[in-house]
């Protein structure tokens, strides 16, 4: 799976060991920045990677900020992207199997590359739920979208 990765400056260091673990499991990595820690606004690389997603030109995203919150709503203003701040791994392929979330969202001020790692493999690994009532609610959430 071709997987997009972004981060702001808070995130650039996690972000490293995140492309490299997800590349380590057999993803090609698509790495939008941030290429260092100099200071750098996370909308910009969100919708960098947003656009990756939404394109088609990567399956899932994965961005890398403080806390994952930014990040989460950054990502969120594009159309077609479902992003959710994930830092337990319930959550972390709940999120796909219940709600086809294409961008998950990490902190890296609250979770190490360990827990990282765990996270990413849950998400990667999920898959969307083909039962209707899970179905039903993604079909409802982008007619929300779509009404503006």
């Amino acid at each position: 799976m071709k997987i997009v990765i972004g981060s702001d400056h808070a995130g650039y260091r996690l972000k490293a060991s995140v492309v490299e673990y997800v590349e380590s499991l057999g993803h090609e990595v698509v790495d939008v920045g941030s290429h260092d820690d100099t200071p750098v606004d996370f909308p910009d690389i969100a919708k960098q990677m947003a656009g990756k997603v939404t394109s088609g030109a990567a399956a899932r995203g994965l961005m890398v900020c403080g806390t994952g919150v930014g990040a989460s709503i950054a990502a969120n203003k594009i159309r077609g992207i479902r992003a959710a701040v994930c830092h337990d791994i319930h959550s972390a392929h709940q999120c796909v199997e219940h709600d086809d979330v294409n961008v998950m969202c990490i902190g890296a001020q609250i979770v190490g590359p360990w827990l990282a790692n765990d996270l990413i493999k849950a998400y990667l690994e999920a898959e969307f739920s083909t039962s209707e009532e899970f179905r039903r609610r993604v079909e409802k959430l982008n007619a929300m979208e779509n009404e503006g």
